[in-house]
């Protein structure tokens, strides 16, 4: 996520693969005054055995500037909707925050394949 952990600016998404890797696949677009409360209220930061600690993501497709993030532990599930620009595996655009699923656990999520393959 970008901005304080208690009220985060954006959120950066994931989910793992097969192999049991966290996998970056979305960005979300900057959250609403609401959704930063909603979601700030959950988050814990993540410790020095995140997988993304020192883990640089780019500030957008195909620029080299980096995004300044924060890891958090990865046990909470969000509902996005984002576009059909899907790169191997990541959405290419940012995609918009809808809520949190408190009835799912990162657990219950169809795995994300190790090898992304691009939609046919």
């Amino acid at each position: 996520m970008t901005g304080p952990v208690a009220a985060p600016s954006t959120l950066l998404l994931g989910r793992y693969d097969e192999a049991g890797r966290l996998r970056f696949i979305a960005r979300t677009a900057p959250l609403s005054a609401t959704a930063r409360r909603e979601v700030g209220g959950l988050l814990s930061p993540g410790g020095t055995e995140h997988p993304w600690q020192h883990r640089r993501f780019s500030a957008g497709w195909g620029t080299r500037e980096t995004i300044d993030h924060r890891p958090v532990v990865p046990d909470i599930v969000v509902e996005f909707a984002g576009d059909t620009a899907v790169d191997d595996g990541r959405y290419r655009h940012p995609v918009r925050y809808l809520r949190v699923r408190d009835d799912l656990s990162p657990a219950q999520l169809p795995l994300s394949p190790a090898t992304p393959s691009l939609p046919a």
